[in-house]
């Protein structure tokens, strides 16, 4: 046989193929190349989808279907997508096209069986960084035959019109028919624990988190809710366990002969923890490579069998965006304890009459500003879900595909009540607390705090905590646009580190790929786009940001990448930083082009430049920015990351170059002195910023920057972990501290209380 025209093999695709094979599928062969342990399998293409649409001629039936819906009415949704779903079922498969099919999955049993497969959906508009499209189409467990196969591969078709994937599309705004999808046909594995991995938490958003949730069984019961599942938090960096919530389990879902079935978990397992240590562990470092390959945090579905593991999916996490904050929920005392607690699932407080909903068919009865409660969250309710102000659940986990949406849709969740059902009446009034998991009896009054003028030193706590002033400034360290509004009601003075990395791996593309195809302004305008709304949220605070520094390996990982990127032995001191600038300035012109037109509306964005070398490889850099009309003034400043050994020892020279301030990059910085990298679990011990050499380090840099009368500042993660090392810096003379969003208020506070006890040395 010629080979397949509609068959791609999962070794022969990469992460760029999701118009050929879905975000699915396209994660399934890039984590093949990787060998990472992917039950082996086929994808049929999207175009095999078109083709069927085209040969059948459904399209002009399917427009005429599609016309006739209410968005606002899911019984008219309903109502059509069965019929464009019978429709599509009902067609012809060329012949052609059903060999490929047939053929390949012979191959994929080999000689003498039949394989046992799953089929998957993977649509060319899912698992997208800002669109998860989480559950929204069908997938097939334990099938076997080709016949059965085919007739499956048409279900999966007819599943992209599920009344809840055709509202998420209308929501999200794709075309019908510019979405197709991809059947991956794939070996299907035994599961005795199944579950999903976030690499950060998906409720905190804590990127020093991994979140595991594990059940026996398959794991459609921990997507669908069916099931609370056991869930574990890890510290990313260390690999230390921080929590294990053990929940009990009572029924599973197996395959039983040729059926997937319920059965129930032996007594002597129902209240057993699913996974060892060990197996945490284990499973947390695939996650961290994962994390690490494609640069953004990732949602992973895997299986056990056997103390095998066996990753099965791979997603963008989209929920990465805070709710701005709604202020702070005042309680009378006497409702001070809530009636009822969950895990919080979606974050953000709202209040409102309860309805409870026992089928999806009864969804219609939902009005906007409901509260929904019911036994567990799928799919199916995502039309629902934006009516309703707040939803509550007996069952399910904080990684379900209904959570996920939820915190998607912006709208509170709490999971895993047990007994929501039954404790709420209809029309009862709640509040709902989503990121404590906890509701209140009434509607509390929730009042929107906003930010109090900075007072002098006098410091005062009360409930309502009055932002205080520090000589030394309080900045943040930030990257994901979403979150500048809610951070910038924080009592922070600034933005100390802007990444441009985080932005540029939302754009997707490799900035040379819009070079390539004459693109340019359209890249320009969207890292203008994002870098504009840190200004606007914090106008006129500071706003420092750090020009591009990715290292090869991970400009790589953006689409297209691969055809410029060189392959490097050692990226983290490769091919990065200023030298990249100099060496081929294009990319870099495009940043000062989205920086120039930036701060033709804020006059509050400075510029920073790191990994710079040597003094002679800053001459050149500044030289390019002059060329693009970027000035240094009282409103543009330039500072230096200090990160290089060769930083401290040479800071005169790069003074005397011009620049006007520093900015210390701890992390890197020690693991150059120390010669440690600080993501190799052997030597992880080792790497300190409290090292003698790391502390000469800093007061050589910032006590140089005080002779010549420039600022310094530090952004790596040593003032949040060491508070003792806080003083140090202040006592030298540091102007400035960034920070993580998260320790804003702890180290305001600390260096509240150091400036104070300094001061009274000095009397």
């Amino acid at each position: 046989m010629k080979k397949p025209v509609y068959i791609l093999w999962f070794k022969e695709i990469h992460k760029d193929d999701i118009a050929k094979v879905g975000g699915k599928g396209a994660n399934l062969g890039e984590m093949t190349q990787m060998d990472l342990p992917v039950p082996k399998g086929f994808a049929l293409t999207a175009q095999a989808y078109f083709r069927y649409l085209e040969e059948n001629h459904y399209k002009p039936e399917i427009r005429k279907l599609l016309a006739r819906i209410d968005y606002r009415d899911p019984q008219t949704l309903n109502i059509a997508s069965q019929k464009i779903k019978e429709l599509i079922i009902s067609g012809k498969i060329p012949p052609k096209l059903s060999q490929e099919i047939i053929f390949s999955y012979l191959e994929l049993g080999g000689l003498f069986k039949q394989a046992l497969v799953a089929i998957r959906s993977s649509a060319t508009a899912e698992d997208l960084p800002d669109a998860s499209f989480a559950g929204q189409q069908r997938s097939f467990l334990n099938i076997r035959g080709e016949a059965n196969v085919v007739e499956k591969v048409k279900e999966c078709w007819a599943s992209l019109f599920e009344p809840r994937a055709i509202f998420y599309r209308q929501e999200k705004g794709f075309d019908h028919f510019k979405v197709g999808l991809s059947a991956i046909i794939q070996e299907m594995v035994p599961a005795e624990i199944s579950g999903v991995m976030f690499t950060v938490d998906p409720v905190t958003n804590e990127k020093n988190r991994i979140v595991i949730e594990a059940i026996y069984g398959l794991g459609e019961y921990i997507v669908q809710g069916v099931v609370t599942p056991d869930r574990y938090v890890i510290a990313a960096k260390t690999l230390d366990i921080l929590t294990r919530q053990v929940y009990r389990q009572t029924v599973q879902l197996n395959k039983v002969g040729n059926l997937t079935k319920e059965t129930i978990v032996p007594k002597t397992l129902q209240s057993r923890r699913k996974l060892t240590d060990k197996q945490i562990k284990a499973l947390t470092k695939y996650g961290k490579k994962l994390h690490q390959h494609y640069f953004y945090p990732q949602d992973i579905e895997w299986t056990l069998y056997k103390d095998q593991f066996s990753i099965v999916q791979t997603r963008p996490v989209t929920t990465l965006r805070r709710p701005a904050p709604q202020g702070k929920l005042l309680i009378s005392k006497e409702l001070r304890k809530p009636i009822l607690v969950g895990q919080g699932a979606s974050p953000g407080i709202a209040a409102g009459p309860v309805k409870i909903i026992k089928t999806p068919k009864t969804l219609n009865q939902i009005s906007n500003g409901d509260i929904l409660v019911t036994s567990m969250t799928t799919p199916d309710f995502v039309p629902a879900m934006k009516k309703v102000n707040a939803i509550v659940t007996d069952k399910g986990g904080q990684t379900s595909h209904a959570a996920i949406v939820s915190r998607e849709l912006g709208v509170p969740c709490i999971v895993g009540t047990q007994k929501a059902t039954s404790f709420f009446k209809n029309g009862q009034i709640i509040t709902v607390n989503g990121a404590k998991g906890e509701i209140y009896s009434g509607g509390l009054f929730i009042k929107t705090m906003p930010i109090s003028p900075v007072t002098k030193t006098k410091r005062k706590t009360t409930d309502l905590d009055i932002p205080f002033k520090t000589a030394t400034k309080i900045y943040v360290n930030l990257a994901e646009p979403e979150l500048a509004p809610a951070v910038a009601l924080k009592n922070v003075d600034g933005i100390g580190l802007l990444r441009a990395e985080f932005m540029m791996a939302q754009i997707g593309k490799h900035p040379k790929l819009y070079v390539k195809n004459k693109q340019q302004r359209e890249y320009i305008d969207k890292l203008a786009e994002m870098i504009g709304q840190f200004c606007l949220a914090f106008t006129p605070r500071l706003v420092v940001y750090r020009t591009s520094d990715f290292k090869t390996t991970e400009y790589r990982n953006l689409v297209g990448g691969q055809a410029f990127e060189p392959k490097e032995e050692n990226p983290f001191i490769g091919y990065r930083g200023a030298f990249r600038y100099v060496n081929d300035p294009t990319v870099f012109e495009m940043e000062l082009q989205a920086i120039k037109k930036v701060r033709e509306k804020f006059n509050n964005l400075w510029l920073m430049i790191p990994f710079c070398r040597t003094p002679e490889e800053l001459i050149k850099v500044k030289k390019i920015i002059g060329s693009l009309g970027l000035i240094r003034s009282p409103s543009f400043k330039l500072w230096l990351m200090v990160e290089i050994p060769a930083n401290v020892i040479l800071l005169e020279d790069f003074i005397n170059a011009g620049i006007d301030g520093i900015s210390i990059g701890s992390n890197d910085l020690t693991m150059l002195i120390m010669g440690i990298d600080r993501d190799n679990d052997l030597l992880a011990p080792v790497f300190s910023e409290q090292n003698p050499a790391v502390l000469w380090a800093l007061e050589k840099a910032i006590k140089t920057a005080q002779k010549f009368r420039i600022t310094s500042s530090i952004c790596g993660q040593a003032p949040s972990l060491y508070p003792d090392l806080v003083e140090k810096l202040i006592d030298w003379g540091i102007t400035s501290i960034s920070v993580n969003p998260d320790a804003i208020e702890r180290t305001r506070n600390f260096v509240y209380d150091v400036e104070k006890r300094l001061i009274a040395k000095k009397k």
